[in-house]
């Protein structure tokens, strides 16, 4: 693979753009091409950043399979904060919490720690709402400076950084030659690190992410279904 990789700004470059499919959620019919895709990356990382989250904060997110948690993953990583998924508690210095509407206040979160719910429009002020609040953003892709060391995805044992999991998406896609006519399937949660690199891995290929239905079949599965191929989420390491 002849691209470089050392952050999640490279994989989500402006001149990545294209009409290809980068994102089907196939439970809802919902798919966003690499232009539509990105662009909402860059916007969910300027909100972030509205709210006040910058490089070596903590950002929670629900682990629920959906583009509003992967495009907070992705425009969190933007700024070089870390992200955690699905939390049992959250990190000290935990900025933004990202969770369905109805589950934000299930959080234990400390004063100062900004809310974002997604699904149902939030009656509460303070609960920022992702699906209007993202979209009002600038098309454009944040400045914030970060280096392939700095700490992206946080789990209970481990901190990885993005080179970390970068490298890893890049192994993997290698591994199985895929390119923008494959689909990468997640079938396994996303409170596994090795999902989260799944996540990455059609991505760093032009390919498409898919989180699946009953009768979805894809070229590569992160976990085991009725894919071309599979791959355990701890293989990937």
């Amino acid at each position: 693979m002849s691209e470089q990789f050392q952050t999640l700004a490279d994989v989500l470059a402006r001149d990545r753009r294209s009409d290809h499919l980068a994102h089907l959620h196939a439970p809802s019919e919902r798919s966003y091409d690499y232009r539509r895709f990105l662009t909402t990356a860059w916007k969910s990382g300027l909100f972030f950043r509205n709210e006040g989250v910058r490089g070596g904060m903590a950002v929670a997110i629900a682990g629920d399979p959906i583009p509003e948690t992967v495009l907070s993953f992705l425009g969190a990583g933007l700024l070089g904060a870390t992200v955690e998924f699905e939390p049992d508690t959250l990190s000290e210095g935990t900025k933004a919490l990202v969770a369905p509407t109805g589950r934000i206040r299930e959080f234990d979160t400390a004063p100062g720690t900004r809310l974002v719910g997604y699904g149902e429009k939030p009656d509460d002020p303070a609960v920022s709402y992702w699906e209007r609040d993202v979209w009002s953003e600038n098309p454009t892709l944040p400045p914030d400076p970060v280096a392939p060391d700095d700490p992206l995805l946080r789990t209970a044992d481990t901190t990885y950084s993005h080179a970390d999991l970068l490298d890893a998406a890049v192994a993997t896609a290698t591994e199985h030659g895929l390119d923008a006519g494959d689909e990468v399937v997640i079938r396994t949660p996303l409170t596994d690190p090795g999902t989260v690199v799944g996540l990455l891995v059609p991505l760093i290929a032009g390919a498409t992410l898919v989180v699946p239905d009953d009768e979805t079949v894809g070229t590569l599965g992160i976990g085991s279904g009725p894919d071309d191929a599979t791959i355990r989420p701890a293989d990937i390491w």
